[in-house]
């Protein structure tokens, strides 16, 4: 770390009392940022889910109050690839402790990311076999298109159609590439909305989670990617109606 790194502050926890969990969810924020700014989208998931536990850790490098997940600010495109890959190895390390801490396995866990939390997400489901059954990757930057996907798990990729800091292009582009790779994989692109964990983004991700029976639980899919792209209005997003029944696989 740099000098002007400081201490990690240990994770956020939201851990059932009444009895053991029965999700895992690893919740990332942002660069330059701590976990208030996913605050909202746990509290989301902590309603639509509450017999899991959500676990909210800090990134690891940066002072006081704004993290990140890697260790410069500046890098280059080369570097940055680089810099992914090993927060993304180390984050999986993290995510194995603490489903072996709450007794829960890969099926049960989602791991859940913000811009570049959610590069790192992605990069930690690539690249682990049965790490996650689900990642819902938010409004990112990623580092590269992914060389391989795990069928083991079902990534839904949710973004802002005016987002200008990661355009919503380049979700279309790690969209079509999982679908090459015959991944399971959804596009949600909410109209109007930039570089935010906007409420229609955080409800359409809610809904997925509870409607998106994945391709590996079918047992005539044969592996066959899941096309969708959904594209809707983010001005109301109460008007797509009451989530259905609670499920998370």
């Amino acid at each position: 770390m740099s000098d002007s790194d400081t201490q990690r502050p240990d994770p956020l926890s939201i851990i059932p009392t009444d009895a053991p969990p029965a999700q895992l969810f690893v919740v990332l924020h942002g660069e330059s940022a701590n976990p208030a700014q996913v605050l909202q989208l746990v509290a989301a998931l902590r309603q639509a889910f509450p017999s899991s536990a959500i676990i909210q850790p800090y990134g690891p490098f940066g002072a006081a109050e704004k993290r990140r997940w890697i260790v410069s600010s500046t890098p280059t495109a080369h570097q940055y690839v680089e810099l992914i890959a090993q927060a993304g190895a180390a984050l999986a390390q993290e995510i194995t402790h603490w489903q072996q801490q709450h007794g829960v396995n890969g099926e049960q866990t989602a791991v859940v990311g913000f811009s570049e939390g959610a590069a790192v997400a992605l990069e930690a489901v690539s690249t682990v076999p049965r790490l996650a059954g689900r990642a819902l990757l938010f409004s990112t930057r990623f580092a590269s298109l992914p060389e391989g996907i795990p069928h083991t798990v079902t990534l839904h990729l949710l973004h802002g159609g005016a987002d200008t800091i990661a355009p919503a292009s380049q979700a279309h582009q790690v969209h079509a590439r999982l679908a090459e790779l015959e991944g399971d994989v959804t596009l949600d692109i909410a109209s109007n909305v930039g570089h935010e964990l906007h409420a229609a983004l955080i409800h359409q991700a809610v809904v997925r989670l509870q409607t998106c029976i994945p391709l590996r639980s079918w047992e005539d899919a044969q592996g066959a990617p899941d096309l969708r792209i959904d594209e809707y209005s983010a001005n109301a997003p109460e008007d797509v109606g009451e989530p259905p029944p609670k499920t998370l696989h």
